[in-house]
């Protein structure tokens, strides 16, 4: 999962806005600094919304023209949102979402914290009772 930055340049600085993260912007001094802010920015950005119980937009697949920046959003964050969409989509709270996964409501809270480490088994667990498939691969 990534989400991509138009990158401006506006006087000495440069500014990164998320197309797809409303609000989600940083500005910096160089081109190098943008990189690494625009990391920060984005990841607390998505952090927020699992913090607060809701979910972020989700990145869509459209072409932005001009400088562009894309940020990758690391694996254990990825999956945390990755469960809140599909348990959203499937129209469920945690709790029956647990039910229906042999698991604690406890567990599904703690598999869309941003900072979990779940392991395959709970998430193939999950995947099941979600009715999705669950894809793990390695790839450049």
């Amino acid at each position: 999962m990534q989400y991509t930055a138009r990158v401006t340049r506006e006087g000495r600085h440069w500014l990164a806005e998320f197309v797809d993260a409303p609000g989600c912007q940083t500005f910096a001094g160089s081109r190098s600094e943008l990189e690494a802010m625009a990391t920060d920015a984005l990841l607390g950005w998505l952090k927020a919304f699992l913090v607060t119980g809701d979910a972020p937009p989700a990145p869509r697949t459209r072409r932005v023209t001009g400088d562009v920046l894309r940020v990758v959003v690391p694996p254990a964050l990825a999956v945390a949102i990755a469960i809140r969409w599909a348990r959203l989509a499937a129209n469920l709270t945690q709790g029956e979402l647990a039910k229906r996964a042999h698991v604690s409501q406890q567990q599904i809270a703690k598999l869309e914290r941003p900072d979990e480490n779940p392991t395959i088994g709970t998430l193939a667990k999950v995947a099941d009772a979600l009715n999705v498939r669950l894809d793990v691969g390695f790839s450049r």
